[in-house]
């Protein structure tokens, strides 16, 4: 019997999953987590529609390659079924190796090993359940396949990862500031000397895009309130496993456990193939639990943190373009011991950090124009009036965590 299934998507309309490897993917175990692993963390906490998935996200991203493969093939650009199949499943597998709440928790459940090094991993494994069936997805997701511009459309500066997550995220949100027009850029896609290039008439959507993007990052993703509530939560996680390690009994479920008592690197789980199974069982709902329990734990620290996120009493956020002189976060460090935090664990509550923001980066990988005479040039260089150089021009900011009294 031949399988279909059929997403009404809000944001692209209907999705379909053809039988076959995509079909097998989408209803594993391990990506079938992604329902339970929102796209943006605590953002909801600010934009209470923020409450969409991963599961969401990766299967709109799917839906916007397998457009831009059908666009660039109708241009006589040779892609054959094989790899649009992968291409799809790279984009489809690319987000897998995400943990609980995202990009908040990216680096506290494990140390220095990015969700990308993690989405390989879980590739490569069912690679092997599926007799190989990956080796291309793979080699177009880390870009080892030599056709570039197909790892480019999984990840560059206009990947359909972006362009998905842009789009859906603004409408959840409702920061309309962050919509673009999907549907042109895609149309716009062409292909010159094995790089992905746009069409020269695609300038002001690309303007756009980008000005969409750097917008999204200070209204949405860095929003300082959002910024507060992650730390809150990554302390949290911190004082857990500060914790667990001096030998305290913590509620967890036996996954979060695990990676609570050991800080796993990237060669742990080379070393430990059976890691990632662990790491498959957790989700958002592991963590809130233990945090819900933990606002009653006997520790200050670990129940004043876990029954503020509890109730939404987020830590007192300032933000500004210097950093804080000492004498200030001294005051704050002051106040919050008067206010009874003790000394030993103020650093809990009061601390410091910056964020930064850059909309376009072309050292990573350039957005090209390519004019009716086959030349290209960077995004910034064919950008007039608008002059879209300042977005490729990091911008950072300071903030300062503290109690609110």
């Amino acid at each position: 019997m031949v399988r279909r299934k059929i997403f009404n998507d809000p944001v692209h309309g209907f999705i379909s999953i053809p039988d076959g490897l995509l079909f097998n993917l989408v209803e594993h175990p391990w990506f079938q987590r992604l329902r339970r692993i929102k796209q943006l963390g605590l953002t909801h906490l600010v934009y209470p529609g923020a409450l969409h998935t991963r599961f969401h996200h990766t299967l709109g991203a799917m839906h916007l390659m397998e457009e831009a493969i059908d666009v660039l093939k109708s241009k006589g650009h040779v892609i054959t079924p094989e790899e649009s199949e992968a291409a799809a499943a790279a984009i489809l597998l690319h987000d897998i190796g995400h943990g609980p709440f995202s990009h908040a928790l990216e680096h506290s459940i494990v140390s220095d090993v990015p969700h990308e090094a993690l989405s390989e991993v879980f590739m490569r494994r069912l690679n092997e359940q599926y007799y190989g069936t990956l080796d291309l997805a793979i080699a177009i997701f880390n870009g080892s396949y030599h056709k570039r511009f197909l790892h480019q459309l999984v990840s560059g500066q206009l990947d359909v990862d972006r362009l998905d997550y842009l789009k859906r995220d603004s409408y959840f949100t409702g920061v309309i500031e962050g919509s673009i027009g999907t549907d042109r850029i895609i149309k716009m896609l062409e292909v010159d000397g094995d790089e992905l290039v746009l069409e020269a008439k695609a300038l002001y959507s690309i303007e756009n895009f980008l000005v969409a993007r750097r917008l999204m990052y200070w209204q949405v993703y860095l929003h300082k309130t959002v910024l507060s509530a992650e730390y809150l939560l990554v302390n949290i996680l911190a004082r857990a496993r500060e914790l667990v390690t001096d030998g305290v009994d913590l509620f967890a479920t036996p996954s979060l456990q695990l990676f609570l008592k050991e800080n796993f690197t990237r060669e742990g789980f080379n070393q430990r193939p059976e890691l990632i199974e662990s790491f498959a069982l957790l989700d958002d709902f592991d963590i809130f639990s233990a945090i819900k329990v933990w606002s009653t734990h006997n520790d200050f620290v670990l129940r004043q943190l876990s029954g503020q996120l509890v109730n939404r009493r987020l830590f007192k956020i300032v933000m500004q373009e210097e950093p804080f002189c000492e004498a200030v976060v001294e005051k704050a460090r002051k106040e919050a011991v008067e206010n009874g935090i003790p000394v030993d664990v103020v650093k809990y509550f009061v601390f410091t950090g910056d964020v930064e923001n850059r909309a376009y980066d072309p050292s990573f990988s350039s957005i090209r124009l390519l004019d009716r005479n086959r030349v290209t040039r960077d995004v910034t260089e064919a950008s007039g009036r608008l002059g879209l150089q300042y977005l490729s021009e990091s911008t950072k900011k300071f903030f300062l965590c503290s109690m609110k009294l």
